[in-house]
C-alpha cells in the first residue's frame, strides 16, 4: 500500500485533565493548535487518505452528483412577495453557484432590478455566505451581511439601490440580527465577543463613524445572547435578550429609533416569551404556567406581567411554536402528534379554525409575509413525496391558492413513492415517532438498505420534508427514515425535556431502539443499516456506536460535536456557556458524571466498529475541528475492524461545509457514495 493508502497516525501527547478529583487522560489535546503546522500537516493527511480510500468511488459520485443536478431547475426563481410596491425575489442561473436578488416595482412585468448578485459578491472566494438582508422601510437602502471564511462572523454593507454604490458605513463582526427603523437612516444591529455570542446591541445612523456608534444594550450575563426584530407592523423594534431558558424583551417605537427602550418584562428563570404587536396589544406567546406555551395579551402602556390577559390557552396535547399576526387574523402555528398544526383566529369573529392537510406524513413552515394588511397568509407545505409547494391561505375563506411548487425534474413522479409513519418503543416505554420514505411496493423481507437520520437536542423538531437529494438513495432501494427522538420537540416540550440535562441519554436509546424497531419489523437488517446526523446529531452518533456498536454497517456522522466533557469545561471555547442550559454545567459534579457517562470521545473502547466517515469544518465556531479529529484519532487506535474510518476536513469552510450550491451536491454525493459502498 502507498502512505496515502495507510491511515494517518496522531502523535499522542498526553494531556492531564483534572476536576472533581478526577483525571481524565487526553492524549490528542494538542490537535486543538490551529495555527500549529502539525496540526494543518495532519489534518491534509487525512484528507489524503479518505481522497485515496474513495478514489475507487470516482465514477459513483459523478454519477450521484450528475442525478441531483438533473432534478434541479437550475435556472429558477423563488415565488415573489408583495411588498410595499415591489415584488421581491430569488433566482438561480444554470451554472452560478450563488442566489440573485431581484425585485420589480409595481407588477411582475415590470423590468427586473438586480439588488444583489451573490455570485459577483463571491469572486475571488473560497468561501461565500449572506447572513441577513433588510430593505430600508422607503425600499430605497439594502442592508446586507457577508462571511468569507464560514466563521459566521458577518460584515455588514449598505447599497443604495438607486445608484448601485455601497454607502461608505461598514461594520465588521455583525451576527444575525440587522433592523432598520422608520427614518430610513438609522439600523439597529447587534456584534459577538471573543466567545461567539452576541453580547451588543448598537444603533447606527447612517454617514456617522461606525467606531463611535451608541450601545444600545451590553449584556454581562454568559448565558445570554441579544437579537433584534421588528414588528409586522412596523410599528415597534424589539430588543430580545434570551437564554435557552429565559426571556427579557424591551421595546421602540420604530418612529423615533434615536429613542429609548421600554421593558416588557423582566426575566424571570425558566420563562420564555416573545413579542408581536396590533393596534395598541402586545401578543406575548410564553410558556408561563404554560409548558406547551399559551398566547396572551397586555397594553402597550402596561404591557407587564400583572396586565397579561390569556387570548388562546394551554393544550397540554398541542406545542404552540410561533404566531404570525396580520391586521385581521392570527396564525398560530403549533405541533401535535409529531405534525405540524395551523390554526387561524379571525379577530372579527373571535372564530378559531384550523388548516386541514392533504396527507398523513408531512411538513409545513412559514413562507415570508411582510404585508401586515394582507387577508392571505403565505406558507410551504410539503412531504417526503411531495415538493415545497408555496401557498396563499385567504384568511377569511381558508382558500389554498399554490402559488409555485418547486420542480424536480429527471422523470419523477410522486406515485412511485410511499411515506409511512410507525413507531417505536423506547426502552422506558415512550412511543418514538419515525417518519418513512420508500419506493411504492415495498417488501418488508428484511433485505431493503436503510438510513436512519436522527437529531435529538435543542427542542429542534426534524420535520418529514422532501429532498430530492434522498431519491438517489431511494431509487437504490433504500428506505429513508428519520427518527423523532427526544431531545427535539415533535411531541411537545416534554419530549424536549425529556432528552436534555440528566435525561440525554434518552436520546440515544431512542435512536437504538428506532433501529431494533426497523430491523424488527422488516424493514431492514443490520448489514443493510447506515446511520446519520450531523452537529448534536453527530454526537448521537458517536455515543449510539459506544452503546450499539452492532447496530449498523455504516455510520455517517458530520461535524460531530463528541468531546463533550473537555469542551464544556472550557468557557473560552465559543458559545460554550450559552450552552450550559442545554447540556448543564460540568463543574457541577452532577452533571460531569453525567456527561462523563455519555461523551462520545470518552468513552470510546476496544472493539469493532461498522464503516465510518466524519467531516470537519476548520472554521467551525459551533463544533471546533478538532472534536471529531481527536475522535477519528482515538478510534484509530481501538478498532479491531478492517472497517473503513474516514475522516474528511473542509479546510476553508465552517459548520455547513460548502457554501455554493454545486459544490454542496458535490459534498452529499460524497457522503451517498460511501453509504453505497459500503452498504453494498
Amino acid at each position: 500500500m502507498t502512505q496515502q493508502n495507510q491511515p494517518p497516525v496522531a502523535a499522542v501527547k498526553p494531556q492531564e485533565l483534572t476536576i472533581h478529583s478526577h483525571t481524565r487522560i487526553d492524549n490528542y489535546y494538542w490537535l486543538r493548535e490551529k495555527k500549529n503546522p502539525d496540526v494543518i500537516t495532519h489534518l491534509e493527511a487525512e484528507n489524503a487518505y479518505t481522497q485515496a480510500m474513495m478514489a475507487h468511488t470516482a465514477v459513483l459520485q459523478q454519477q450521484l452528483y450528475d442525478e441531483m443536478v438533473g432534478r434541479i431547475q437550475e435556472t429558477d426563481s423563488s415565488a415573489p412577495v408583495q411588498h410595499g410596491g415591489f415584488y421581491y425575489y430569488t433566482r438561480t442561473e444554470a451554472g452560478q453557484q450563488y442566489t440573485i436578488h431581484c425585485r420589480k416595482q409595481g407588477s411582475l412585468d415590470a423590468p427586473e432590478e438586480i439588488l444583489l448578485d451573490e455570485n459577483a459578491l463571491a469572486v475571488g472566494e473560497a468561501y461565500f455566505r449572506i447572513g441577513v438582508t433588510r430593505i430600508s422601510p422607503d425600499h430605497r437602502l439594502l442592508a446586507y451581511t457577508t462571511d468569507t471564511v464560514g466563521g459566521e462572523r458577518y460584515t455588514l454593507q449598505i447599497k443604495d439601490l438607486a445608484t448601485g454604490e455601497l454607502l461608505p458605513d461598514r461594520v465588521a463582526n455583525v451576527s444575525y440580527s440587522l433592523e432598520w427603523g422608520n427614518d430610513n437612516r438609522t439600523l439597529f444591529y447587534t456584534v459577538q465577543d471573543a466567545a461567539w455570542r452576541d453580547y451588543k446591541a448598537l444603533r447606527h445612523e447612517l454617514g456617522t463613524d461606525t467606531a463611535v456608534d451608541p450601545l444600545i444594550h451590553h449584556e454581562p450575563d454568559e448565558l445570554y445572547r441579544v437579537s433584534l426584530d421588528k414588528t409586522k407592523d412596523e410599528a415597534y423594534l424589539l430588543l430580545e435578550i434570551n437564554s435557552k431558558e429565559t426571556s427579557e424583551v424591551w421595546a421602540l417605537d420604530a418612529h423615533t429609533p434615536s429613542g429609548g427602550f421600554f421593558l416588557i418584562e423582566p426575566r424571570r428563570a425558566n420563562r420564555r416569551y416573545s413579542v408581536e404587536h396590533r393596534a395598541g396589544q402586545f401578543y406575548i406567546l410564553t410558556n408561563d404556567a404554560a409548558p406547551n406555551y399559551q398566547i396572551v395579551t397586555a397594553p402597550v402602556d402596561a404591557p407587564g406581567f400583572a396586565n397579561w390577559q390569556p387570548f388562546i390557552g394551554h393544550n397540554p396535547d398541542k406545542l404552540l411554536e410561533g404566531l404570525e399576526l396580520f391586521a385581521g387574523h392570527v396564525v398560530v402555528y403549533g405541533r401535535s402528534q409529531a405534525l405540524p398544526t395551523l390554526d387561524i383566529h379571525d379577530f372579527a369573529s373571535g372564530q378559531t379554525r384550523s388548516l386541514t392537510f392533504p396527507e398523513a406524513v408531512y411538513a409545513t413552515r412559514g413562507a415570508p409575509n411582510p404585508e401586515f394588511d394582507r387577508r392571505a397568509f403565505r406558507f410551504v407545505y410539503t412531504s417526503m413525496t411531495t415538493a415545497d409547494s408555496t401557498y396563499d391561505v385567504n384568511l377569511d375563506t381558508l382558500a389554498w391558492t399554490l402559488i409555485k411548487q418547486e420542480p424536480v425534474l429527471g422523470g419523477y413522479d410522486p406515485a412511485n413513492y410511499e411515506t409511512a409513519r410507525v413507531w417505536a418503543t423506547a426502552v422506558d416505554g415512550a412511543r418514538i415517532p419515525i417518519s418513512l420514505l420508500y419506493q411504492k411496493g415495498l417488501v418488508r423481507d428484511g433485505h431493503n438498505p436503510c438510513l436512519l437520520y436522527g437529531y435529538g437536542s435543542y427542542g429542534a423538531s426534524m420535520s418529514p420534508a422532501f429532498d430530492q437529494k434522498r431519491l438517489s438513495l431511494v431509487d437504490r432501494g433504500f428506505i429513508w427514515a428519520i427518527a423523532h427522538i427526544r431531545g427535539g420537540q415533535e411531541m411537545g416540550r416534554a419530549w424536549y425535556d425529556q432528552g436534555k440535562f440528566l435525561h440525554k441519554p434518552n436520546t440515544f436509546t431512542d435512536f437504538i431502539a428506532c433501529g431494533r424497531h426497523l430491523m424488527a419489523e422488516g424493514y431492514t437488517q443490520r448489514a443493510k443499516l447506515a446511520i446519520m446526523g450531523r452537529s448534536a446529531g453527530g454526537l448521537l452518533i458517536g455515543a449510539v456506536l459506544n452503546l450499539a456498536p452492532d447496530l449498523c454497517q455504516t455510520a455517517v456522522a458530520g461535524v460531530p460535536f463528541v468531546d463533550v466533557v473537555t469542551t464544556m469545561l472550557d468557557e473560552s471555547i465559543p458559545l460554550t456557556v450559552v450552552e450550559f442550559e442545554e447540556w448543564g454545567n460540568p463543574k457541577d459534579k452532577t452533571f460531569y458524571d453525567a456527561m462523563l457517562a455519555y461523551s462520545p470521545y470518552d468513552n470510546l473502547k476496544a472493539g469493532v466498529y461498522p464503516h465510518i466517515l466524519v467531516t470537519a469544518g476548520l472554521n467551525d465556531p459551533r463544533v471546533q475541528y478538532w472534536e471529531p479529529a481527536k475522535w477519528v484519532a482515538k478510534l484509530r487506535t481501538l478498532k479491531t475492524d478492517d472497517h473503513r474510518l474516514l475522516f474528511k476536513v473542509f479546510m476553508g469552510a465552517g459548520h455547513f461545509s460548502s457554501s455554493g450550491r454545486y459544490d454542496y451536491l458535490k459534498d452529499t454525493a460524497f457522503e451517498y457514495a460511501f453509504i453505497l459502498d459500503t452498504i453494498g
